[in-house]
């Protein structure tokens, strides 16, 4: 009975940790730098749900949105658009209904 029991525990346990693992939720805060852009463009992600994106030394500010599905969903300037998100620790892939991707890299 002990033997079942400490397996039971293991596997909870197991689980407990693995979600508490970061999530693309909170992978995706923080200041991003396209990758091999020919002129800078940074975006940058908050927990409030703001994003501000940086181009040719102007920054606009709008709201973001990563579901379950990783699809996110952004808007800036009043023009909305939708995107599949991966991202890692370092890393952020975009990429649109037209398989563009779009590299970031953590700064």
């Amino acid at each position: 009975m002990n033997a079942k029991l400490s397996i039971v525990v293991a596997a909870c346990v197991a689980l407990f940790i693995s979600a508490c693992g970061p999530g693309p939720q909170s992978l995706i805060l923080g200041k991003w730098e396209v990758e091999n852009a020919p002129m800078k463009m940074t975006a940058e992600f908050a927990s409030d749900g703001t994003a501000k994106i940086t181009m040719l030394g102007q920054t606009v500010q709008g709201t973001y949105k990563l579901d379950a599905a990783n699809e996110l969903v952004w808007t800036v300037n009043d023009i909305t658009t939708k995107s599949k998100a991966n991202v890692t620790a370092t890393e952020l892939e975009l990429t649109n209904d037209a398989n563009q991707t779009i590299k970031y890299k953590r700064m």
